[in-house]
């Protein structure tokens, strides 16, 4: 789903002014716009009910019954130590915040388990912009890190999280950082995947397994780190079962 398909479905609306173009979804309030990417905003209607540190703060509002999330896009590596949050400027289509917009709003379209897109916002400064994006918030959700630092996921828990990667992949879905702190489990036990900044819709091919590969590195790196998580190398098959069943039954 590109741009100018959500805009001409009426699903978001486009608003300028000067070097900041915001991208918002259609159900937000007219008069909510630019006001949305600012913590100050929030901060001052005590509408911010956490944090969280990454690159940068992520910040979790809370607006009428709606919980979001606030992120600013920061560049991380080595390059990141000297350009910390400009990007060059290639096109509004190719700003990480509008493709990231444009994934989420196809993945709801497809029923999958990821947040909706609430606005993002791009600013530009001559050849470099700067970008932000509010997402809806999965409530009552933790992480598998989160999760494994005090107790272990049943055999089916570990079976659904392999199902639901599956189900991403089959319609092409690639996530670009598939590791134990986007995958969220919530109290109805339904799994949730999150963060596709630089995510995008693939053909089918090797990637595939590249993703389930990072994923696995991602437990041997946080369990090394932390060798108290309650993960071994015995979960990882239920794990992998749940994935390959479900994409033999996807295709069948």
């Amino acid at each position: 789903m590109d741009l100018n398909t959500i805009v001409n479905s009426g699903l978001a609306r486009i608003e300028q002014k000067a070097r900041d173009i915001c991208l918002i979804n259609s159900q937000l309030d007219n008069h909510l716009s630019y006001e949305l990417f600012s913590p100050d905003f929030w901060q001052q209607r005590d509408a911010i009910t956490g944090t969280a540190q990454g690159r940068g703060t992520t910040y979790f509002i809370k607006h009428n019954n709606n919980q979001w999330v606030l992120r600013h896009y920061y560049r991380g590596g080595l390059i990141g130590r000297l350009i910390h949050d400009s990007y060059l400027y290639l096109g509004l289509n190719k700003t990480r915040a509008i493709r990231e917009y444009a994934l989420l709003a196809k993945l709801n379209s497809l029923g999958l388990p990821a947040p909706a897109p609430i606005a993002c916002k791009i600013s530009r400064h001559g050849l470099y912009y700067r970008a932000d994006i509010l997402s809806e918030r999965i409530t009552n959700a933790n992480d598998v890190f989160t999760i494994t630092q005090s107790q272990q996921l049943s055999e089916m828990l570990w079976q659904k999280i392999g199902a639901t990667i599956a189900n991403f992949h089959h319609y092409g879905i690639y996530h670009h950082d598939l590791n134990i702190h986007n995958i969220l489990i919530d109290d109805q036990q339904k799994v949730w995947l999150i963060d596709f900044d630089q995510g995008e819709e693939r053909t089918q091919g090797t990637w595939q397994q590249d993703n389930m590969s990072r994923l696995l590195r991602s437990f041997h790196k946080e369990k090394t780190k932390n060798p108290q998580m309650l993960w071994t190398e015995e979960n990882w098959q239920p794990l992998l079962s749940g994935y390959q069943s479900a994409m033999t039954a996807l295709v069948s």
